[in-house]
């Protein structure tokens, strides 16, 4: 065992050439470190946090996506599922398609309007058929340059003298009657109306 030293420490020489002494005995002995105060500074605070995250990065980066070349594990594994909405107005419009069909359509019979209510023009009508028996009116001559209207009404449509069964020339308004299975002729005059 060894014995104690005889001097204090602070007695004891350090050697020459340190500095703050100016010889070995009496020199003033080196001084401890303090201890800490209790909080560190906030830059100190902020570059540990920081170099700890960065560090965590790093080491997450390296674990997580570093198989890149060469790794047939990643490459087999499907990637994610990727949805892509167009609108109508972003694609080009296709040229429409041609389609022909034969289409044969039979249409209803129409009903038979049946005799009409007016006659309108020259020409030779059958009533019951081409014109309704009654009482028709008309305005007139349909010219005014050789006002004239010529009616007739007829037993057959033959053209003979003996055909007529009464006939007449209106320089104005006038009314004729007319009964089923006669003819009426008319000629240079306004539409005839029936009335009755």
């Amino acid at each position: 065992m060894s014995d104690a030293p005889s001097t204090p420490p602070s007695a004891q020489p350090y050697g020459p050439n340190r500095p703050g002494q100016t010889s070995g005995w009496g020199a003033i002995p080196p001084q401890p470190p303090l201890p800490p105060t209790g909080k560190p500074s906030r830059r100190r605070a902020w570059l540990t946090h920081g170099a700890t995250a960065f560090v965590a990065l790093v080491i997450g980066a390296a674990m997580g996506g570093g198989g890149g070349s060469g790794s047939t594990a990643d490459s087999t594994r499907p990637g994610p599922a990727v949805t892509v909405t167009k609108t109508a107005d972003a694609l080009a419009p296709e040229p429409a398609a041609t389609v022909t069909a034969k289409v044969t359509v039979t249409p209803k019979p129409a009903k038979d309007p049946g005799p009409a209510a007016s006659v309108a023009g020259d020409g030779m009508y059958l009533v019951g058929e081409d014109m309704n028996a009654g009482t028709y009116k008309t305005a007139g001559p349909a010219d005014s340059a050789i006002p004239n209207c010529y009616w007739a009404r007829l037993k057959d449509a033959s053209g003979e003298f003996d055909a007529i069964i009464t006939n007449g020339n209106a320089q104005g308004q006038t009314r004729v009657t007319v009964r089923k299975g006669e003819y009426f002729q008319t000629s240079g005059c306004e539409t005839w109306k029936k009335v009755g």
